[in-house]
């Protein structure tokens, strides 16, 4: 029961991600509506009653604030889709970097902060990337759109296909 399935508003927007047993108690109690179901995972229950969803749809309109995208560790590499932005490699062991350092002016903010590897930060150091020859890949920018979901769990989502038509798309997210 540790799937996850994607919740949608009685409107189609993405609400929320959510794990199989609450999707399986918004089934239950009427509130949700199966729209995919996970053919692989069978059917729920010792009367197999309730199929497997992937997708619901609340029957009724959640209202809800329009959320704020946060600066953090787990966004800075999301936006950069766990990439280094001075080499290109996806390792694991990977850190944040001032494009333009502390000592030098340069605070946390969006356009200043990218994902880099130890490698390349141990390279760059405290210096300007210019001053020992790296570049940068992509420049780093705030984002331009705020998902109802976290920003990890929408690239995730992206990466499903079924998910991918529910999702809203990007251009300057990595599909």
């Amino acid at each position: 029961m540790n799937r996850e399935v994607l919740v949608l508003n009685s409107d189609w927007t993405p609400l929320n991600v959510c794990n199989l047993r609450r999707a399986v108690v918004l089934l239950y109690l009427g509130k949700a509506d199966v729209l995919h179901v996970d053919d692989e995972a069978g059917t729920l229950g010792s009367d197999g009653k309730f199929p497997t969803p992937t997708v619901v749809k609340l029957r009724g309109q959640v209202k809800r604030p329009m959320p704020e995208l946060k600066l953090s560790r787990r966004t800075i590499f999301a936006r950069d889709n766990y990439t280094c932005q001075y080499c290109g490699s996806a390792s694991k062991d990977l850190t944040i970097d001032h494009v333009i350092p502390k000592r030098a002016g340069g605070g946390a903010a969006w356009e200043n902060l990218v994902c880099c590897c130890r490698k390349c930060n141990m390279k760059k150091s405290d210096k300007l990337a210019h001053q020992i020859g790296m570049r940068l890949i992509r420049p780093p920018r705030r984002p331009h759109y705020v998902p109802y979901i976290s920003l990890t769990k929408y690239i995730v989502g992206r990466r499903n296909e079924i998910w991918r038509d529910y999702l809203p798309t990007y251009a300057d997210l990595p599909d």
